[in-house]
């Protein structure tokens, strides 16, 4: 017996030895074609050798898909933990999770997930008290759990949902009906809608559609002409209502929503991801909807909360960085005539709405949330006190009903569920997370660090108590800067497995990002984006100098606009980085206009054919463009997805045969393409284990952790 656990032992090392060996070894890349295919901008010439990466539908980018897959496919597989690593994430994810719940007509509505579905569930119960009913199984739509509900809505009655699906990870989604007390699916079914919610009135509901694109650019043609429709039940959709359009402008978008009890039709009209317009109208009749434009664009953002009587409850930060809630008449289009509410602040004021007969408020301190009450003439009545510093979410209730619902969690705080008393102000527990982790045992510690150019920059830091600063911590860093998007405390099933084997885990709240408003949201925008990357390498440099971790076992992640992050900082300053992990990424920045939807990220990003100056700060820092041959980049992940049509997947094709051909280094350059799947939205559960198995196993391999499970 002895000899036979000898033998075991010594083949299990040996084959461990090598994979390491095989790990080691310099990777041996698909050959790309190259073209000679350029571009000429204000009289510079660019080369773009690998354009027909950008037909997602040609032979010749399905083969080098396969070759590249074979490629990542074989080095995961031989990472040694790999296995077990996803053993323990299926484990941790099985837990019951549920959603915010929300109250329609007389019933009451939450999503759950009993553990591992694909898919979570929408119940419905007529009390709190009574045992929910499923009413809608997404699971049941698809064999693989690929298609997902995008979006829902109850008409007031509380008779039908309506619901959106999309399909693979698209934008794409399509509208069905459903009678909620029979479970019928009704006839009605809409296509081609995109950035869309779902508004009922009546006997129909209003939406946002496209035309239908031309067979082969559903998944890379630029999105142009949106237009506001409205569906009447039992009526083919070629016979939908247009309320809204813009035939002068194709590359606008419009989003129609009603107030709570229907009276007012809202169209917010953008152009870019920063700004609109707005426009109202008091229903009357469907056939004879006059519209009043109460806010120019596109200088300013302005959403109408609800109404009191006529007058419209806007949240703005027109004059107010910050933000600030007014009240302004249905009719009125004079920025002088409104009545400010609440006036802005040195925080900043992200969410209002209207729940038992009060004002509800969401507001950021420091990246984090905090919550009060007002009485509707906007003097105060109380905090919401929250359990802890982190997030909350879904603050869900209705003006004149006393119950509202809330959702709390943080980055050691899995997530809670809560049910809220407006008139006594009582928090009450609802769903307390199950899930196999103590939060106990780690620490989480906010610092401010000085970027390049001296900007204080707020930074959360989390890992296991007792740990030692000695420089050998493997670290990830993570970070989005952009489109005023705000990064908050959230725990991560995925990422606790991580700090579990004693990473560290680092989420920097970047220049670009809204954690401090527009101001701060503008200074990493158009020609000040670079101070969104010398944010990032500078909260490098903070965790090194103070012994947190060193260049060898330090990780960058982020994804979409983080995405480009990673790459722009992993060329500027490949020695300061072991892995990299840019995840659905913005890589070619001269031309990411021309695809669906990314002429709406000009405002942030600014165009390679605005003028000369423009395209050279873009051209000096878009990661395709700044790739040198013979460097030795960091060890490279790169992961999208075929169905991704919101950054295309070309973006990162481009990138890694680029990187690939260029790096002059050992460490592994590989491309990870999920099928059937998109920007990140609906993804299914076991598609996003498989994923974070192999993202943390690349991760921690090439950090030289030794995971023990």
């Amino acid at each position: 017996m002895k000899r036979i656990l000898i033998l075991v032992t010594a083949i299990s090392f040996m084959l461990l030895t090598q994979k390491c060996q095989q790990h080691n070894t310099k990777i041996v890349y698909p050959k790309a074609n190259k073209t000679d295919s350029v571009d000429v901008y204000f009289g510079h010439e660019v080369s773009d050798p690998y354009r027909w990466m950008e037909d997602d539908n040609s032979e010749e980018t399905a083969k080098w898909l396969e070759a590249e897959n074979k490629i990542t496919n074989k080095y995961l597989a031989d990472i040694p933990f790999r296995g077990q690593l996803k053993e323990r994430l299926t484990h941790i994810w099985n837990y019951p999770k549920y959603g915010v719940p929300f109250n329609k007509g007389d019933n009451y509505f939450f999503f759950k997930n009993n553990g591992i579905q694909n898919q979570s569930v929408l119940y419905i119960q007529a009390s709190l008290a009574d045992e929910p009913k499923v009413l809608l199984d997404p699971n049941t739509l698809s064999e693989d759990g690929t298609v997902a509900l995008s979006s829902l809505s109850i008409s007031r009655n509380g008779e039908l949902l309506a619901y959106g699906i999309s399909r693979g990870g698209s934008d794409w989604s399509e509208i069905y009906v459903m009678n909620i007390e029979t479970g019928e699916i009704l006839k009605d079914h809409i296509n081609w809608v995109k950035f869309s919610g779902i508004s009922w009135k009546g006997e129909g509901f209003f939406y946002s559609a496209y035309d239908e694109p031309q067979e082969g650019d559903e998944l890379s043609g630029q999105n142009r002409f949106h237009k506001v429709y409205y569906h009447i039940l039992g009526t083919p959709q070629k016979q939908d209502l247009l309320i809204f359009e813009d035939k002068e402008n194709p590359l606008r978008n419009f989003y129609g929503y009603l107030t709570e009890d229907e009276r007012f039709l809202i169209v917010a009209e953008t152009e870019s991801t920063s700004g609109n317009a707005l426009y109202a109208a008091k229903l009357k009749e469907l056939t004879d909807i006059n519209f009043t434009k109460i806010a120019e664009g596109f200088d300013y953002e302005y959403q109408i909360i609800d109404n009191i009587n006529d007058d419209l409850l806007m949240l703005t930060n027109h004059e107010a960085p910050n933000q600030k809630l007014v009240l302004t008449l249905y009719n009125n289009d004079d920025p002088a005539n409104w009545k400010v509410l609440i006036p802005e602040k040195e925080t900043v004021l992200n969410n209002a709405s209207l729940v038992g007969e009060m004002l509800f408020t969401q507001y950021l301190k420091d990246a984090s949330s905090k919550a009060y009450f007002y009485n509707l003439d906007g003097t105060f009545v109380r905090e919401l006190e929250l359990p802890a510093i982190g997030t909350l979410s879904g603050f869900n209730g209705e003006k004149n009903k006393n119950t509202a619902f809330y959702g709390f969690t943080s980055f050691t705080f899995p997530s809670s569920v809560y049910k809220y008393d407006v008139t006594a102000g009582v928090s009450e527990v609802m769903h307390k997370s199950e899930v196999d982790f103590e939060p106990e045992n780690y620490v989480t510690n906010q610092v401010f660090y000085e970027s390049k150019d001296g900007t204080k920059i707020p930074m959360f830091i989390v890992h296991k108590k007792g740990i030692k600063m000695d420089g050998n911590n493997p670290t990830m860093l993570y970070a989005y800067g952009g489109f005023n998007i705000s990064l908050t405390p959230s725990f991560s099933i995925s990422r606790s497995v991580f700090i579990e084997q004693g990473g560290i885990y680092v989420m920097a709240n970047l220049r670009g990002g809204g954690e401090y408003g527009e101001k701060w949201h503008e200074a990493g925008t158009l020609l000040q984006k670079q101070n969104v990357f010398d944010d990032f390498v500078y909260a490098a440099k903070y965790l090194i100098k103070n012994n947190y971790t060193s260049s060898d076992k330090l990780a960058i992640i982020g994804g979409s606009n983080g995405g480009l992050l990673v790459g722009a900082c992993m060329t500027q300053q490949p020695e300061l980085f072991q892995v990299a992990i840019p995840i659905v990424g913005v890589m070619d920045m001269l031309r990411y206009h021309n695809f669906t939807i990314g002429w709406a990220w000009a405002a942030d990003y600014g165009r390679s054919d605005d003028n000369e100056e423009m395209f050279k700060y873009l051209h000096g820092y878009s990661p395709l463009h700044n790739i040198k041959k013979g460097v030795d980049y960091p060890a490279t992940l790169a992961i999208t997805a075929d169905h991704d049509d919101r950054v295309v997947p070309a973006h990162t094709f481009k990138f890694m045969a680029t990187l690939q051909e260029a790096n002059g280094g050992k460490n592994p350059i590989l491309v990870r393409i999920e099928t059937k799947a998109g920007h990140g939205a609906g993804k299914p559960t076991d598609k996003q284990i498989s994923e974070a198995a192999d993202m943390y196993g690349f991760m921690m391999y090439n950090l030289g952790m030794k995971p023990e499970f």
